[in-house]
């Protein structure tokens, strides 16, 4: 299905791998230029030139290394979306998880990471890129949070707590910037991204699994569909939900976990 982005330009932030990067990858391959975001910059270069060659037509890449806990990295991702392509149509933003661990193992220092990784690095992004967003007919905002939000994940109390916030800002943005910008979130369950794949190789060198594929298999236990999640099916729901193609579609958070929630709502 054409999504019919091609020639906008999308913002990705945490994409030198992981979520973030499968949906700049989804983007690109709709023909979308993107800005994407790490701190790693050898990793950041790598993802770059990985997702040159999954662009389509006029589609460029451009890489910005920064750190989303800091203020002056955030807003400055913004200025040089601005300054390369003079224009912005999406914004999408991922982090990476906070420390896991239960309430009575962490302390303030803790909490603060984890508030000023997840919540305000969005906060500012949304502050910074709104009045872009708004220009040319509007343009796109989808926030990767976590199925956390709807349902409390043993051991997270950090993503549990903390990631909650950005669904407020999210129904709050879909008010307050609609018409021109529509707002959404993805809630995702396990993907198999490197972490998930670190996490597993580690499961087998203690001996907890005969193969990766075991391991594997066993976080797709309990999952209706009966797998754990490729990254690209999230990225491909983010590139929708920034498409035309999902024009009435605004302050939702959508569940992208293969059903493996038990939440009813």
């Amino acid at each position: 299905m054409d999504l019919d982005i091609a020639g906008n330009v999308a913002l990705t932030t945490a994409s030198s791998d992981g979520l973030g990067n499968a949906a700049a990858t989804a983007l690109v391959r709709d023909g979308a230029s993107v800005v994407i975001n790490g701190r790693d910059e050898d990793r950041l270069e790598a993802a770059a030139e990985a997702l040159r060659e999954e662009a389509t037509g006029d589609a460029r890449v451009h890489p910005v290394q920064g750190d989303l806990t800091v203020e002056a990295d955030v807003v400055g991702l913004v200025e040089e979306t601005l300054d390369e392509f003079g224009r912005l149509d999406h914004l999408v933003t991922s982090a990476g998880g906070p420390p896991s661990g239960p309430f009575l193992g962490t302390d303030d220092d803790d909490w603060y990471h984890a508030y000023d990784l997840l919540v305000m690095s969005v906060v500012r992004l949304c502050r910074a890129a709104a009045e872009p967003l708004q220009a040319d007919g509007g343009g796109t905002i989808v926030n990767i949070t976590s199925r956390s939000v709807k349902e409390a994940i043993d051991g997270l109390v950090l993503s549990n707590a903390v990631r909650m916030s950005v669904i407020g800002l999210e129904k709050t943005l879909a008010t307050e910037l609609g018409p021109d910008v529509r707002v959404n979130a993805v809630l995702p369950g396990p993907h198999e991204t490197s972490r998930i794949e670190d996490l597993v190789e580690q499961a087998v060198d203690r001996g907890e699994y005969d193969s990766y594929a075991e391991g594997l298999a066993a976080y797709g236990e309990g999952v209706p569909l009966e797998r754990i999640g490729d990254p690209m099916e999230l990225g491909n729901t983010v590139a929708f939900l920034s498409s035309p193609k999902a024009g009435y579609i605004t302050g939702q958070s959508i569940v992208v976990d293969g059903g493996s929630g038990n939440a009813n709502l």
